[in-house]
């Protein structure tokens, strides 16, 4: 027996823990390290980008080292989702009306005609907030309009209120100051007398008054009668208390809602009136 034969003899006689060993080194040495695979799932797993096989090492080491198990914390964000607030606008107004309101007011007192042709309107006073838009400030007032409706040409005796929106500036009234920060003109020059169009009497209808700022010069008294768009458009167009029938071409409201309106209107807001018949201020 060669040297060699009687070396191998020797080792078989160490017993089967020898050869599990032996056997052992073979495996490792074929580079296949996975227990219960072959060795072709073996060359595969992690030679491939984003392979399960491959990324499941690394997701135990993660664990491992933010404390192991599912109780590790991941990143949270607390960024909260902002929501835009857009300011409201006034109901019914068209882009055309908007338009002419000045960025600077921040109270409109709105009269929205219920056709082009009737006298019958609502009158709703509203103040324009920075952030949040223009919200009511009123309920919404039954007033009347002219005889025949509304024009965007008014004329001198048409019997049509205006179109359009107006600064307003000036007060005045037969009663006295109720307390307005408008300028305010008092007198009896603002007496009223005769009928309507309805046989009813005018009187009181100036009781108190304020200038619509259609073809007259602001800050005068509305029984200024300078028209710098000459006579036949028309002037001398307010709003004043209401004396329950059409009028010529001013706006009327009930005497308690006339003085609550004086209370309101304030010129550091700019104030205007936005007068018209519906569809025509939806434009």
């Amino acid at each position: 027996m060669s040297a060699r034969a009687l070396h191998a003899a020797r080792n078989l006689r160490k017993g089967p823990r020898m050869a599990a060993m032996l056997l052992a080194t073979g495996l490792l040495l074929t580079g296949c390290g996975v227990a219960g695979g072959d060795a072709e799932t073996a060359d595969k797993a992690g030679s491939v980008p984003g392979d399960r096989a491959s990324t499941s090492g690394s997701a135990n080491n993660t664990n491992a080292n933010n404390g192991g198990g599912s109780g590790s914390k991941d990143t949270i964000s607390t960024e909260t989702e902002v929501q835009e607030v857009i300011p409201q606008e006034i109901p019914g107004l068209g882009r055309r009306t908007r338009a002419e309101i000045s960025p600077e007011t921040t109270q409109a007192v709105v009269v929205t005609g219920d056709d082009q042709d009737s006298s019958d309107s609502t009158l709703q006073v509203y103040e324009r907030d920075p952030a949040a838009g223009w919200t009511p400030v009123t309920d919404p007032w039954p007033a009347h309009n002219a005889k025949r409706g509304w024009t965007e040409d008014h004329n001198q005796g048409d019997l049509r209120s205006p179109i359009g929106v107006f600064t307003l500036t000036d007060a005045g009234g037969l009663f006295d100051d109720p307390g307005t920060k408008l300028t305010y003109d008092q007198g009896p020059a603002f007496t009223a007398s005769g009928d309507g169009f309805n046989g009813e009497p005018l009187e009181g209808s100036f009781d108190y008054v304020v200038a619509i700022n259609y073809n007259r010069v602001p800050g005068t008294t509305p029984l200024d009668w300078t028209r710098p768009l000459g006579m036949e458009k028309g002037g001398g167009i307010w709003i004043h208390v209401d004396h329950d029938g059409p009028t010529q071409a001013c706006v009327s409201i009930h005497r308690e809602q006339m003085r609550e309106l004086l209370l309101l209107l304030d010129p550091e807001k700019q104030p205007v009136v936005v007068m018209g018949d519906a569809a025509s201020l939806a434009r």
